[in-house]
């Protein structure tokens, strides 16, 4: 016996889609805010390191025309994944969010880590000019792209802990979470931009500055990186979290009617959606009405005591599954449910 929860358009399943929406609201503000921060430091940088030929500049220049790129990837993000479920994805669009945030990875490594690489490695090579005029303006223009990337940071940061107060979740917002490591990487490279600065000035010495372009460069990468890694995770099929499992593995066994459960298959299909597979061995002696009678319960109980779960899936088997309770995903091992 395999369906879906009955009720699942009338079930406690829809009541977090208005909390969801109110919070893509707010996420879709803070990443304005640090798409317009971004516009009006790129071209400060740009103009400022064109002026002054500081490759930490133009490296900074690059990294916002990055983040900039980044945050258009995911406002796109925010409108398309909360379309709702049709005939061609019937478990909704949720994964969108994840996708465009791979594509933000992709856009901060190409875009800025790339580009900061090329210019430390051409200042290091002698391609950087001595003529050390501009530095002051360009200095400025970097202590007010900190102000601004700092407020933005902030911004995103306070946004994170309203969201985690009220559900647990913090950074799990894939939009969210990716503006928090924008800004918190642009804080970080403006600051190894101003060093760099700073001692070639006081030095007379490119090295130093060349040295802030390959941090950048660097800096960047990893957090390409990992944002990536994270993202992929979500795309090929990530489990529930292990509280969440916990809580059906608990109802589940609880229920007078099932004997034991053999597996329990678990996958985020977007940020507050979950889908879950279980496959029961039933007590015997149970006729095919009290059968169905007890599957509705439990998908009932189960969409009350886990919210995000929007797809049920119950499997009755009279024998014990091996492979399934042998599997990763049914032990809970490597990520499994």
């Amino acid at each position: 016996m395999s369906s879906t929860h009955p009720d699942a358009r009338t079930d406690p399943t829809t009541t977090r889609r208005p909390q969801g929406r109110s919070a893509d609201r707010r996420t879709r503000v803070t990443v304005l805010v640090a798409l317009s921060a971004n516009l009006v430091i790129a071209a400060a940088k740009a103009a400022g390191g064109v002026l002054a030929a500081s490759p930490a500049l133009l490296s900074e220049a690059a990294h916002s025309v990055a983040d900039s790129m980044n945050e258009i990837f995911l406002l796109a993000a925010l409108r398309r994944s909360r379309r709702p479920a049709d005939r061609r994805h019937p478990f909704g669009y949720g994964k969108e969010r994840f996708f465009w945030s791979l594509l933000a990875a992709v856009g901060i490594f190409v875009m800025g880590g790339c580009f900061s690489f090329f210019q430390g490695v051409n200042a290091l090579r002698g391609g950087a000019r001595e003529d050390l005029g501009g530095y002051v303006a360009g200095l400025i223009v970097l202590g007010v792209a900190l102000l601004a990337e700092g407020l933005s940071l902030l911004r995103a940061l306070h946004q994170g802990r309203r969201q985690g107060g009220r559900d647990g979740g913090g950074l799990r917002d894939p939009a969210l979470r990716t503006v928090v490591a924008e800004d918190g990487t642009a804080v970080l490279g403006v600051l190894l931009a101003m060093a760099g600065m700073l001692l070639h000035m006081l030095t007379g010495r490119v090295a130093y500055e060349a040295a802030a372009s390959l941090a950048i460069g660097a800096l960047l990468v990893y957090v390409a990186y990992r944002l990536g890694r994270e993202a992929r995770d979500q795309l090929i099929g990530e489990a529930a979290d292990p509280e969440a499992d916990a809580r059906i593995r608990a109802l589940l066994r609880a229920q007078p009617e099932i004997d034991s459960v053999e597996a329990l298959f678990t996958m985020k299909t977007g940020l507050d959606s979950v889908l879950v597979a279980a496959r029961v061995d039933l007590m015997p002696g149970l006729d095919s009405e009290r059968v169905e009678e007890a599957a509705v319960r439990i998908k009932r109980s189960l969409a009350r005591a886990v919210p995000e779960a929007r797809q049920i899936f119950l499997d009755v088997t009279d024998r014990p599954a091996h492979e399934g309770a042998d599997g990763p995903a049914a032990t809970g091992e490597h990520g499994g449910a």
